[in-house]
């Protein structure tokens, strides 16, 4: 909605007016990009009258009679630029637009830009916009992605970290909680565990909001913005959650859709990369071997059949798949019989327009065309991300991991001993057997004895394993030798319900056989434990101490006790050190058995457990 006013040059876009929209021109930089390409596809910018998008730092043609909107970080190389682009008089009017705040000094810049370049006239409009966030979901955002290195979570993790360089990754990650909260335009009430990074956040951001609600002038918390959110009768909950809390989730591997997606093909900013394989006729002999095309397909909030199996686990999904392609294929038959029937196989659209008896049938198959042709797309789509996703499952037995790892994580009895599966050469990649070793190490109450580690460590360094992230974990597990034991994952392990070959007919595009149909049990992850603690007011001593803050309060006062007693309605956690789809989509479901309760969750960046298994 923020960025639709932005494009309408900050006034609300009128529902029904008939008039063509203004045509203008948006320029962004690589962060602009990032935050608009999830939300707003092309087509929805030309609809608002953007003709044209263009890089600030691309070579640009002057367009002397159309406005531009510009949408870019405040940064020294950006406003050079843009006062370039006034001394060179490109646009007839510049709407300048700032994803952060911008200082004063180098507003400054700008206005005396303008002033030597007689363009005062022309800066039509100059906002600070707050929207330095990245919206992947209706209920989930990260921070940021480019130079996401900077907040990674080996940045906010290394042993060598100074003092200023700490403080700088804490101020990126606030100036970014805080755009988010003046867009939602609530002030929330904030619980952060002690002794973390979250904590130092929590500290920063409460003391950001209290400035800049004192600053009543200035304050970008009253009159027409707040209230306009979906919180209007009660203050949200923001939790902040350490990455340290929980390592095993994000090695785990999984069994729902959207988070296998995200675990073995290359998805990013809801975009997911695929290389097609070029059917496997052999070439001759000194050919060159065929080139794999790279196709990439966008996963949306406007893809229905992803909305609602993002969160399935994956036979479901590639039951569903196949179920859309026989319905499909049924109506695609009775448009064939309808032409058939009058006559007209071969004529074209012209033809059949012309037949006026009988068209009552047709009309209704030819106007039903265009969303036909939507559902194909969709199941195309699927069809080809379903089959890249199984044939890792299948290469990697992925669903032996899962089960496994579930087991350990479950404190459950093990049908296998671990050693045997680093070893087994045929299931999976080096890098699973290290993460499922590594989820074993995180989840043991006691660590292994010296003698079993290094029979281990054999076994894994054979498997070709690289064994640096174990000796982070290992001292991270020293390190966190709490007084409490190790987070629990609830004991449920999943159930195999039969083998999938029973529900698969055999003109399946998908051959499940020998992939275990595991069905899942609802339990919550460490993170989703403690939102729930926090958002029912439930005691736990895993949250109780727990620092509470209000930025509405005159004084600030450093306690755990919660001024309010009712449950929260409404809550975002945030996770600092890095999220994953695991856990957002194990807080969905929690939230989904809540009657009208709704969960937020962001973290400060997306990571799968191949990019993290790099950064420990």
């Amino acid at each position: 909605v923020a960025l639709k006013r932005m494009l309408n040059f900050n006034v609300p876009p009128v529902k029904n007016s008939t008039g063509e929209p203004v045509w203008k021109v948006l320029i962004y930089d690589r962060f602009g990009q990032d935050i608009i390409s999830p939300l707003l596809s092309v087509k929805e910018l030309r609809d608002m009258g953007i003709t044209l998008h263009l890089l600030l730092h691309s070579d640009r043609d002057s367009i002397p009679d159309v406005p531009a909107i510009y949408f870019v970080m405040p940064t020294e190389e950006n406003i050079d630029r843009m006062c370039q682009d006034l001394r060179n008089q490109l646009y007839e009017s510049y709407y300048l637009n700032f994803i952060s705040a911008i200082s004063r000094s180098k507003l400054e810049d700008i206005a005396n830009a303008a002033i030597g370049a007689n363009a005062v006239t022309q800066v039509a409009k100059v906002f600070d916009q707050y929207l330095n966030f990245i919206t992947l979901e209706d209920d989930m955002f990260v921070l940021c992605n480019q130079n996401k290195e900077l907040v990674s979570y080996r940045a906010i993790n290394r042993p060598d970290i100074t003092d200023t360089e700490m403080e700088t990754i804490m101020d990126t990650i606030v100036d970014s909680l805080f755009c988010f909260f003046v867009t939602l335009g609530a002030i929330p009430i904030i619980r952060c565990s002690r002794g973390t990074a979250a904590e130092m956040v929590a500290v920063k951001l409460d003391k950001k909001l209290r400035e800049n609600l004192r600053d009543a002038r200035n304050s970008l918390f009253t009159g027409d913005t707040l209230g306009a959110g979906q919180f209007s009768f009660q203050r949200p909950l923001l939790v902040l959650v350490d990455r340290n809390i929980d390592l095993a989730t994000p090695l785990h591997h999984t069994w729902t859709y959207q988070a296998l997606v995200h675990d073995v093909l290359d998805f990013h900013l809801n975009r997911v990369n695929l290389e097609e394989s070029t059917g496997t006729e052999s070439s001759p002999a000194g050919a060159r071997p065929k080139k794999k095309n790279k196709k990439s397909y966008d996963l949306t909030a406007s893809d229905k059949f992803w909305q609602k199996h993002k969160g399935s686990p994956f036979p479901e999904v590639a039951e569903s798949v196949q179920q859309e392609l026989e319905s499909y294929r049924a109506q695609e038959d009775e448009v064939k019989r309808l032409k058939s029937i009058m006559g007209i196989e071969g004529e074209d659209e012209g033809a059949i327009s012309m037949l006026s008896d009988n068209t009552a049938k047709l009309t209704s198959a030819v106007s039903s065309l265009p969303e036909l042709l939507e559902k194909k797309r969709l199941i195309d789509l699927h069809t080809n991300v379903a089959t890249a996703v199984l044939e890792h499952i299948k290469s990697r037995k992925l669903d032996v991991y899962f089960e496994y790892e579930e087991k350990i994580m479950s404190k459950s009895t093990l049908d296998k001993s671990l050693l045997d599966m680093i070893s087994d050469p045929d299931a999976g990649t080096p890098e699973d057997k290290m993460r499922l070793f590594l989820i074993y190490y995180i989840s043991s109450a006691q660590a292994p004895s010296e003698t079993d580690l290094e029979q281990y460590k054999k076994a894994l360094t054979d498997a070709g394993c690289n064994l640096a992230p174990l000796s982070y974990i290992k001292q991270w597990k020293a390190f966190t030798k709490m007084a409490s034991a190790p987070t629990s994952y609830g004991n449920t392990k999943p159930k195999p319900s039969g083998l999938f070959s029973l529900v698969m007919n055999t003109g399946s595009q998908f051959v499940m056989e020998g992939v275990k149909n595991l069905v899942l049990k609802q339990q919550n992850l460490p993170v989703t434990r403690i939102l729930d603690n926090l958002m029912e007011m439930k005691s736990n001593p895993e949250t109780d101490d727990y620092r509470y803050f209000d930025p509405k309060m005159l004084r600030g006062s450093d306690s755990s006790v919660p001024r309010n007693k009712n449950p929260f309605q409404e809550a975002i956690v945030f996770v600092v050190g890095g999220g994953n789809y695991i856990e957002y989509q194990n807080l969905i479901d929690y939230i989904k058995g809540k009657q009208g309760k709704h969960v937020l969750y962001g973290c400060s960046e997306l990571f799968n457990a191949t990019q993290f298994i790099k950064q420990v």
